[in-house]
């Protein structure tokens, strides 16, 4: 396996490299953290190419020429469009040979640029079948993640405290909307319950998937550290899986809630007040008073500002997700109108992520890029933003094991800074 490229030394000693802009090269040694990011929309395009021509699944194309511009583009019309390519990945991941496989090959990805913490999330209910229980699904994935950080871990950089090691911590995806075609298991749910209330269903689906995940956790020891819902907002509220969050909440998995990706900040009020996220994926549209649907909420300006000052308050981090957010937004025409600009005004706890390396085409280096050009990120916010993934992760040690290991970040953080000539901008 091939290790990123180390920092080359530099003279530290020399003035020209004192308050250097933030380059690619600074970024891509940092260590990262990634908190929201789909095992299934980061497949290596080659990979499910190969795993699609054994598994005897039909893709658009069998070139990546040809699935880049037919599935996995630049820009997508709608978040429909943007999704339509997890039809193709979920197809191959349907037996434990290709999970493993995936997640193996997304943790290497992240190591080798830098990446130190991931929190990979997945709906296990998408790859469920007669053949195929959760505990197996659930197994398959971590034995990749753990074989990957295992031999790095054990290389000399790792060792020798050289650099910090790498970890990850797994979050289950509930879905808010499914149907029939999701998967063999969505499929038998519905059949059993052909008469409840298709709202009912969805709950049904999520309590037990709470359920089964605590008791694998609890019986394998595994590094499951949190509970998600993903899927469409609009007509599928958070209030449908209250009981699944409370399961979750009082078995002491952490929460994460998908809410104003596609729909206003009541969704994400519904994601604080119902589930009582600690995270909010994407939270996109917490500053757009005009995607508010809710005819009660008059005054939609002290709406949002009560909404913010709360989880500002709270520190309630948000994993920002920019590229994602550009291609399945239609209406957001540049980066420089991204919320994040509203969140860092505000002063709000967020954190950059990559949510699908395959279906946005990005990286966590690109992701910081993005930042650091479109809304003029000074050395110390970036570091902030960078550190509060550490802090704000889902870590799966005790907390004085997650202290030692933030520790450990920030002081090679602060090496990479010196080797590059970052300096704080209050020493300059």
């Amino acid at each position: 396996m091939t290790l990123r490229r180390r920092t080359p030394t530099r003279n530290l000693n020399d003035e020209r490299n004192v308050n250097q802009p933030i380059t690619e090269e600074f970024i891509a040694a940092l260590p990262k953290t990634d908190l929201h990011v789909h095992i299934d929309g980061s497949l290596r395009l080659g990979t499910l190419i190969e795993l699609a021509k054994d598994r005897k699944v039909t893709l658009p194309s069998f070139t990546e020429e040809g699935l880049k511009d037919t599935v996995f583009k630049e820009r997508y019309t709608s978040l429909a469009e943007y999704l339509h390519g997890f039809a193709f990945t979920c197809a191959v991941l349907q037996d434990e040979e290709a999970l493993e496989q995936v997640a193996y090959e997304l943790a290497w990805d992240n190591i080798n640029e830098g990446v130190r913490y991931i929190e990979p999330r997945f709906a296990p209910q998408l790859h469920m079948h007669p053949d195929l229980d959760i505990e197996r699904v659930l197994l398959s994935v971590h034995r990749g993640f753990k074989r990957a950080k295992d031999e790095f871990n054990r290389t000399d950089a790792v060792r020798t405290g050289q650099e910090p090691g790498f970890e990850y911590g797994i979050i289950v995806c509930a879905m808010r909307y499914f149907n029939e075609h999701f998967s063999k298991y969505y499929a038998s749910m519905m059949k059993v319950h052909p008469y409840a209330p298709e709202r009912s269903i969805y709950g049904m689906a999520s309590l037990e998937l709470a359920r089964a995940t605590v008791g694998i956790k609890r019986e394998y020891g595994l590094p499951i550290v949190g509970f998600d819902l993903a899927g469409r907002e609009d007509g599928y509220p958070a209030e449908d899986h209250t009981q699944a969050y409370a399961y979750a909440h009082k078995h002491f998995l952490k929460k994460t809630v998908h809410a104003g990706e596609a729909y206003g900040p009541e969704s994400i009020f519904q994601a604080i007040t119902d589930l009582h996220a600690d995270r909010i994926g994407h939270g996109f549209n917490l500053f757009s008073p005009w995607t508010i649907g809710d005819r009660s909420i008059r005054d939609k300006q002290a709406y949002i500002q009560e909404l913010s000052e709360y989880i500002a308050d709270r520190r309630i981090t948000i994993e920002v997700c920019i590229t994602s957010n550009l291609q399945t937004n239609p209406n957001l025409k540049s980066i420089d109108h991204h919320a994040f600009g509203e969140m860092l005004r505000h002063k709000l706890s967020a954190t950059f992520c990559t949510d699908n390396r395959l279906v946005s085409n990005t990286t966590m280096t690109a992701e910081l890029m993005l930042a650091v050009k479109h809304f003029g990120l000074s050395a110390n916010d970036l570091k902030h933003c960078i550190i509060y993934g550490f802090k704000r992760s889902f870590f799966p040690g005790s907390y004085l094991e997650k202290r030692n290991y933030v520790r450990g970040i920030i002081d090679y953080y602060e090496s990479v800074e010196r080797t590059f000539g970052i300096v704080k901008e209050h020493s300059a």
